[in-house]
C-alpha cells in the first residue's frame, strides 16, 4: 500500500517538472518572438534614421520622413527635425557666402592667388591668369612652379609660407607684356598647415605716370635753364662793355629778345595745358564750324609755310559742326600744321582734309612729307616736352608742348587723335570728333 503512494507521488512530480519545463520553453519562445519583433522594429527605425541623415543636405525638414512617432520617440523626432532645418539653413547660408566670395574674387581687377604649404594652387582668379598670360584656367592642386616661372615671385611665396610673415615685392611676370606688378603675400591657415595668399596690383600706369612726372620736372628745368642762361650771358656781355660795341650790341639784344620770347611761349603753353587739364570751362561749349576753323588755321601758318618753302594744300573740306571751343580747335590745328611745316623739307607738302564718316563722325587729317617719326617714338610724342629730334625742335623754336595741347583739346571735345608715320616718308595726324547733337551739347555744357 505504501509503495503505491510513492509511485503516485513520483509520477506527479514528473508531470510538474514537465509543466515547468514547458512553461520555460513557452516563455523562451515568447521572448524570442518578442525579441525578433522588437529587433525588426528597431532595424526599421534605424533605417529611417539613416535615410533621414542621408537627406539632411538635400531636403528641408518638412520634406524628410521619419518613422511613426509614439510617446517614446516623439521628442527625439522633433529634435532631429529642428536640427535638420538648422543644418539646411546653415548650409544654404554658407553656399551663398561662398558663391558671393567667389564672384567677388573672380571680378577683381587684381590678381588673387592662394597656395597650400606645398605651393600647390588652391585658387587663382581670371585677373591672375591674364597677368600670367594663361589661356586656360589653373586647375586646383597644380604646382605653382608649373604656372609661374618668375624666381622672385616663387621666392616671395615660399618665404611667406616658411616664415608666416607678410611680404611685398615688385616684379614683371613673363606672361605680361611690359606690365609691372606689386605683389602682396600673406600667410593663411590651410589646416593642419599654413599656405600663402598673394594679391597682384598692376602698377604699370602708376609707374608710367611717375616716369612722365620725373621727365617733366627734368625737361622743365632744362627748357627754362637754356634761355635763361642765354639771356643772362648776353646781358652780362653787354654790361661788361659790349654796349659800346656798335657792331655786335644789336645782335646781342636780338638774341636776348628771342630767348625772352621763347620763355614767354613756354609759360603760355604751360598755362594752356594747366587750364585744359584742370577741366575749368573758360567759355561755353558751342557749335564750331570745321571749315571756319581750318581756314583760320591755314591763314595763321601761311607766312611760315612761304618762308620755309612748304606747299600748303587745302584738300576736300566737308563743312560740319562739332561741339567745343572754336579758339581751342583752331589752336590745335595751328599746332599740327605748324609742326608739319617746320619739320618738313623745302618743297615739301602739307595737306589738310575734312570728311564725314558713315557713322556721322567728323574726321580731320593733316598729312606731311617730312622726316617722319620712328615707330618706337610714336607712343610718346604727346608727352609734355617730349621731342623726337631735340636739336631740330629747338632750332625751329618749338616748346615741346604743342602736341600735348592738341591731345587735351581733342579729348576735351570728346574726340580722339591717331598718328600714322613712316620714317623718311612723313606723318598723318587724324582727329575724329562725334557729330554735333543738341543732347550731347547740353550734356557737355552741364558736365564741365
Amino acid at each position: 500500500m505504501g509503495g503505491i503512494v510513492v509511485l503516485v507521488d513520483f509520477g506527479r512530480s514528473i508531470n510538474i517538472i514537465l509543466l515547468i519545463i514547458l512553461e520555460f520553453c513557452l516563455c523562451g519562445l515568447g521572448a524570442a518572438a518578442m525579441s525578433s519583433i522588437f529587433s525588426g522594429a528597431l532595424a526599421r527605425r534605424i533605417e529611417h534614421l539613416r535615410s533621414f541623415t542621408d537627406n539632411l543636405l538635400e531636403a528641408s525638414q518638412s520634406e524628410v520622413s521619419l518613422a511613426g512617432e509614439d510617446d517614446a520617440t516623439r521628442a527625439l523626432n522633433q529634435s532631429l527635425r529642428r536640427m535638420a532645418g538648422r543644418i539646411h539653413e546653415l548650409v544654404e547660408r554658407l553656399s551663398e557666402e561662398s558663391n558671393r566670395l567667389d564672384a567677388i574674387l573672380k571680378s577683381m581687377r587684381e590678381g588673387v592667388l592662394a597656395v597650400d604649404h606645398q605651393m600647390r594652387v588652391q585658387f587663382a582668379n581670371q585677373a591672375l591668369e591674364n597677368a600670367l598670360g594663361l589661356k586656360t584656367p589653373v586647375a586646383r592642386d597644380t604646382p605653382l612652379a608649373g604656372v609661374v616661372r618668375d624666381p622672385a615671385f616663387l621666392s616671395l611665396i615660399s618665404g611667406v609660407i616658411s616664415t608666416r610673415t607678410p611680404a611685398t615685392c615688385r616684379l614683371q611676370l613673363s606672361g605680361a607684356e611690359s606690365a609691372i606688378f606689386e605683389a602682396h603675400a600673406s600667410p593663411f591657415a590651410v589646416p593642419p598647415h599654413w599656405g600663402a595668399l598673394a594679391i597682384l596690383h598692376d602698377i604699370t600706369g602708376i609707374e608710367r605716370l611717375e616716369r612722365i612726372r620725373r621727365d617733366f620736372v627734368a625737361n622743365v628745368s632744362h627748357e627754362l635753364r637754356t634761355p635763361l642762361a642765354a639771356i643772362r650771358g648776353y646781358a652780362e656781355t653787354l654790361l661788361g662793355g659790349a654796349l659800346e660795341d656798335a657792331e655786335h650790341n644789336r645782335r646781342f639784344v636780338e638774341i636776348i629778345q628771342a630767348q625772352a620770347i621763347r620763355l614767354n611761349n613756354i609759360a603760355t603753353d604751360l598755362l594752356t595745358l594747366s587750364d585744359l587739364e584742370s577741366g575749368r570751362r573758360d567759355t561755353e561749349f558751342a557749335p564750331v564750324s570745321v571749315e571756319d576753323a581750318i581756314n583760320t588755321a591755314l591763314l595763321t601758318v601761311e607766312t611760315e609755310a612761304k618762308i620755309r618753302g612748304v606747299n600748303l594744300i587745302r584738300g576736300m573740306i566737308h563743312d560740319s559742326l562739332v561741339t567745343g571751343h572754336a579758339i581751342r580747335l583752331e589752336q590745335a590745328l595751328v599746332n599740327l600744321l605748324d609742326n608739319a611745316i617746320k619739320f618738313n623739307k623745302p618743297g615739301g607738302d602739307v595737306r589738310i582734309d575734312a570728311s564725314a564718316e558713315k557713322d556721322g563722325r567728323i574726321v580731320i587729317s593733316i598729312t606731311d612729307t617730312g622726316a617722319g617719326i620712328p615707330s618706337t617714338e610714336v607712343s610718346r610724342i604727346f608727352e609734355r616736352f617730349y621731342r623726337v629730334d631735340r636739336a631740330r625742335s629747338r632750332e625751329v623754336g618749338g616748346t615741346g608742348l604743342g602736341l600735348s595741347i592738341v591731345k587735351h583739346v581733342v579729348e576735351r571735345m570728346d574726340g580722339s587723335i591717331a598718328v600714322e608715320s613712316r620714317l623718311g616718308h612723313g606723318s598723318t595726324f587724324t582727329l575724329s570728333f562725334p557729330p554735333r547733337s543738341e543732347a550731347r551739347a547740353a550734356s557737355l555744357d552741364g558736365g564741365e
